[in-house]
C-alpha cells in the first residue's frame, strides 16, 4: 500500500522541496488542506485535498476541515491490533504514516499587536482568537500518541533530520526517532496552550488581584542558545526564550564573545535597575553591576559623566562589571569605558563612532536593546518539587506619598536625592543599604545577614564622602542603632519603609540627631 502523508502548515518554509522528495524519492501520497494544498498544487506536486479525501467539505470558514474520522482514524490506528485494522477496512480509511503540521501563528499575532501597541481593543482580541489553532494541535496530538506507528513533525527544522532517517533506514523511520518527534509535539502544544492562556489571563489581570496568578503554572520557552555552562563549568545550561524577538532575544550584539549564563543573569539585573530610570524626564543614568548588585550608579547631565561618576563610586568592583546606560553610547562614553576591563555593556543604541571605538576591545560584549523597560510580569523560583511565583516588583511608592516623620523636612532637592537612593536600593540584594549624594552611589551594603552589617559596609565604603549624604534601606530598622551609626558617619537623611514595632525609637533618634527620615510604607526585599 502506498504510504500516506498529511501536510498542513502555516509556515511554508522548506515545504515544497520536502514534499517533492517525499513523492519522488519515497513514493508518498500527500493529502493536505487549505493554503498548503494550494502551495503544493502551484509547485505541480500531486496532492489530494482533505475535503476530497474525507468527502466532507470545509465548513465555518475553514474552522472545521481535518476534524474527521478518516483523518484521526488513520492517525490513531494501531497497526499491530487486528480490531483497529478491521475498523479501518470497514470505514475505508487508509493509515497515515507521516504528519507534518505547524500551528497557526498565534504567538506571532500577539507579538505584532504588542509592537503596534494594540493589545486591548476588541478587534485585537478577535484577531488573536482567530489564530487559535484547533485542528492542528488535535492532529499533532493524535499522531504523537501513536508514535509507535506514526511519525509527526511540528516544525520545518525537522525536515532534514526526517529525510536523513529515511536514507539511513532504507526508507523507514526508527522508533527512537518517532518517540523524539512525539516528545517535541507535546512540548510544542504545551507551549502553544500556555501562550494562549497567558494572553487571555493578561487581558483580565490587575496589579492587585493575586487570584489572577495562574492556577496551573506552565513555564514554556523555545531553546534560544546552548550555553557553554551554567554558573559553574560543571553545570549544563540552555537559554530559553518565551516569545520570539522580545526581551533579550531582540537585543543586537554588536561585538564580543558569546554570552554566558552569568552574563545573561547580570544583564537582566542591569536591565531591571536601569528600567527605573528610563522615563522621558530622567537624566542620563549609568549603572555598573557585579554579581547582580549595583556597585556604582549615577545620574548626570551627560551619559559620559554619569558613567564616570558610577565608576568612581567603586572602581575596584567595577573591574569586570556589567554596564547599563539609559542613553545611546556616544564616542566620549565609549572612550571612557575602554579604559577598564568590562564584561558587557547594554544601551538603547550606539553611535557609529562609538561602535568603532569599542571595537578596540574585541572581547567586550556590546548589546543594543531599544526596549530596556519591558520585562516579565511575574517572577518564578524553583524549589524542591515545585515553583514559587509572584508578581514582579514593579511598584514604587512616589515621594509625594512618603510619610516624613521627623521635625526636619527635606527640600525638593533633598527629596529628589532620597528618591534616587530609594530606587537604587530596591535592586540591591537584601539586607540592603545604599548611600548616595549628588545622584551617585557612594557605598552599597548588599546581601548581609543583618542590617547593621549592611549599613557598616556601605558607610565604610562611602568614608568621608558620607558627609551630607542620604542613606536608603530596603527594609525597616528594628532598632535605632543603624540610625545612630549613619548620623555619626555624616548622613543627613534616611529613607526606609517603616513597619517595625520600634519605628518610634528610630524616629526619636533621627530627631535627636537632626536627621531627616521618610517612611515609604513599602519594602523592597530582593532575595
Amino acid at each position: 500500500m502506498t504510504r500516506l502523508a498529511l501536510l498542513s502548515t502555516s509556515d511554508k518554509t522548506g515545504l515544497v522541496p520536502f514534499a517533492q522528495t517525499l513523492v519522488e524519492k519515497y513514493g508518498f501520497e500527500i493529502i493536505s488542506s487549505g493554503g498548503t494544498a494550494a502551495t503544493l498544487q502551484a509547485a505541480n506536486i500531486p496532492v489530494t485535498k482533505v475535503s476530497d479525501y474525507t468527502g466532507a467539505p470545509e465548513i465555518l470558514g475553514g474552522r472545521v476541515k481535518t476534524l474527521h474520522p478518516k483523518i484521526h482514524g488513520g492517525l490513531l490506528a494501531r497497526r499491530n491490533l487486528a480490531a483497529d485494522q478491521a475498523d479501518l477496512a470497514s470505514q475505508h480509511i487508509q493509515p497515515i504514516d507521516l504528519v507534518v503540521v505547524n500551528l497557526y501563528p498565534f504567538e506571532q499575532t500577539v507579538q505584532r499587536q504588542q509592537e503596534k501597541g494594540d493589545t486591548s481593543s476588541d478587534q485585537a482580541l478577535i484577531e488573536a482568537v482567530e489564530q487559535i489553532d484547533i485542528g492542528g494541535p488535535t492532529m499533532l496530538r493524535s499522531a504523537a500518541k501513536n508514535f509507535a506507528h506514526v511519525t509527526v513533525l511540528c516544525t520545518s527544522h525537522q525536515y532534514e533530520a526526517y529525510l536523513t532517517e529515511l536514507d539511513q533506514h532504507q526508507g523507514q523511520v526508527s522508533l527512537a526517532f518517532r518517540k523524539r518527534c512525539a516528545m517535541r509535539v507535546f512540548e510544542r502544544t504545551a507551549a502553544y496552550d500556555q501562550a494562549i492562556a497567558a494572553y487571555l489571563r493578561q487581558s483580565e489581570a490587575t496589579s492587585t488581584d493575586a487570584a489572577n496568578l495562574p492556577e496551573h503554572l506552565m513555564i514554556a520557552g523555545q531553546a534560544q542558545q546552548t550555553l557553554r555552562y551554567g554558573e559553574n563549568p560543571h553545570q549544563r545550561a540552555m537559554w530559553y526564550q518565551s516569545a520570539p524577538r522580545t526581551g533579550w532575544s531582540a537585543a543586537e550584539q554588536l561585538q564580543g564573545k558569546e554570552l554566558s549564563y552569568n552574563n545573561l543573569v547580570d544583564l537582566e539585573a542591569a536591565r531591571r535597575i536601569i528600567a527605573e530610570f528610563c522615563s522621558d524626564e530622567e537624566s542620563p543614568t549609568a549603572a555598573i553591576l557585579k554579581h547582580n548588585n549595583p556597585c556604582g550608579m549615577a545620574q548626570a547631565d551627560t551619559i559620559a559623566m554619569a558613567y564616570r561618576n558610577a565608576f568612581a563610586a567603586d572602581s575596584v568592583s567595577a573591574f569586570g562589571g556589567i554596564v547599563a546606560l539609559n542613553r545611546p553610547i556616544d564616542a566620549l562614553t565609549a572612550q571612557t569605558m575602554t579604559q577598564t576591563f568590562l564584561e558587557c555593556i547594554v544601551a538603547p543604541a550606539c553611535d557609529p563612532d562609538a561602535a568603532e571605538i569599542l571595537q578596540k576591545k574585541s572581547n567586550l560584549r556590546v548589546l543594543i536593546l531599544p526596549d530596556l523597560v519591558t520585562g516579565q510580569p511575574i517572577t518564578a523560583k524553583a524549589i524542591a518539587g515545585g515553583w514559587l511565583v509572584q508578581d514582579a516588583d514593579h511598584w514604587l511608592t512616589p515621594p509625594s506619598d512618603w510619610d516624613i516623620v521627623t521635625d526636619r523636612r527635606p527640600d525638593p532637592a533633598m527629596l529628589a536625592e532620597m528618591s534616587f537612593a530609594w530606587r537604587v536600593v530596591k535592586h540591591v540584594k537584601s539586607n540592603a543599604i545604599v548611600v548616595t549624594r549628588d545622584r551617585a552611589t557612594l557605598g552599597v551594603g548588599a546581601g548581609q545577614m543583618n542590617r547593621v552589617g549592611a549599613a557598616k559596609i556601605a558607610l565604610e565604603q562611602a568614608g568621608d564622602r558620607a558627609q551630607g549624604a542620604v542613606l536608603a534601606s530596603d527594609g525597616f530598622f528594628p532598632f535605632d542603632d543603624s540610625v545612630r551609626t549613619a548620623a555619626a558617619a555624616g548622613i543627613v537623611a534616611i529613607v526606609q519603609p517603616g513597619g517595625s514595632i520600634r519605628d518610634q525609637e528610630s524616629i526619636v533618634a533621627a530627631n535627636e540627631l537632626g536627621v531627616i527620615m521618610a517612611l515609604t510604607g513599602t519594602r523592597h526585599f530582593l532575595h
